[in-house]
């Protein structure tokens, strides 16, 4: 049973699993897929009581499982309690807590649930990329992997079927460097807000702009999202100014933070930086802007949001 936040990256694991599962055998034969909105609890369960026919075993797979409230799981859970032994069911449950009483009759028959992590930011990323790379037949040099992280930035369900990609054309085992990469990427991936805001703090006008680009167009973004982004990222400035906080634990506390407070201390860190006069130049800028973009002014949002962000990374200097 497959569970977690991420659709496609769930969809990848069962891919995985059901090719496990396949082996050597003909897909057409022993795979049963039921998915959509139409197939129902009693549908599933014949499908897994149904014996094999020119095949020793049969896999059942049901996509998008979470649509069951769990009283409608009872006859699943019964069957579970003596389940045929010549058919291996798949869930693709999706994201939310799956109920106890499924979890438990899957396990009792030696079943487990898979936990589909996102794979987190910065650092945790980082690994994530490496541990599919790792996990690749492609033999990928530094600067490969290193593009493809890079380009992909936050659409990491893209990976698998590009790396797939890569094995059909060069084949297993292949060594790849970025030359041999870079024709396969496609469009850029989105990036998270904070890259935006780290660029700004930092007074890095080209970088800014760069990410506020991916961010519109290949994160899909509307510019009030962005601009939504901004004011949380300024106001907490604005809250730390003239307190005499100096340090992130109070500054977390008077924001009202729970959790890191790595958060606070950037914010408390930048609000010294910008200082007092600074920081009030900076909210007249986002009240301008945000007024311009819902309709004061003729220019297109994503210029708009242009010329904000480089006053703001200049501001920042």
């Amino acid at each position: 049973m497959f569970s977690g936040p991420e659709p496609s990256l769930i969809g990848d694991a069962v891919r995985q699993r059901i090719d496990q599962l396949v082996g050597e055998q003909d897909r057409s034969l022993v795979v049963e897929e039921l998915s959509g909105e139409e197939y129902t609890i009693d549908q599933v369960v014949d499908a897994v009581q149904t014996p094999p026919l020119l095949s020793d075993r049969r896999i059942v797979v049901v996509r998008g499982f979470n649509r069951f409230k769990s009283e409608e799981l009872g006859p699943l859970v019964e069957l579970l309690r003596d389940p045929p032994t010549t058919t291996d069911l798949v869930v693709e449950w999706g994201s939310g807590a799956v109920p106890k009483k499924l979890l438990d009759a899957a396990k009792s028959t030696g079943g487990e649930q898979i936990k589909v992590a996102a794979p987190g930011t910065g650092r945790a990323r980082n690994t994530w990329f490496e541990e599919r790379f790792q996990a690749s037949s492609l033999k990928l040099d530094s600067a490969a992997r290193q593009v493809l992280a890079e380009h992909l930035g936050e659409d990491v369900a893209r990976l698998a079927g590009l790396m797939r990609t890569l094995e059909g054309v060069y084949g297993f085992g292949a060594a790849l460097g970025e030359a041999e990469v870079m024709p396969f990427l496609g469009d850029e991936g989105g990036v998270p807000p904070w890259d935006l805001t780290d660029a700004i703090d930092r007074g890095d006008m080209t970088a800014a702009l760069e990410v506020l680009e991916r961010m519109l167009r290949a994160g899909a973004r509307h510019p009030l999202q962005v601009m939504a982004t901004l004011h949380s990222h300024y106001e907490r400035m604005l809250r730390l100014d003239g307190t005499g906080i100096s340090n992130e634990k109070d500054a977390a506390v008077h924001l009202g933070m729970k959790g890191s407070s790595f958060p606070a201390k950037k914010a408390l860190d930048q609000a010294h930086r910008l200082g007092s006069k600074k920081i009030r130049r900076v909210i007249e800028l986002l009240s301008e802007t945000d007024i311009d973009l819902r309709g004061k002014s003729a220019l297109g949002g994503d210029i708009l949001m242009e010329i904000l962000v480089a006053r703001l990374a200049h501001l920042a200097h």
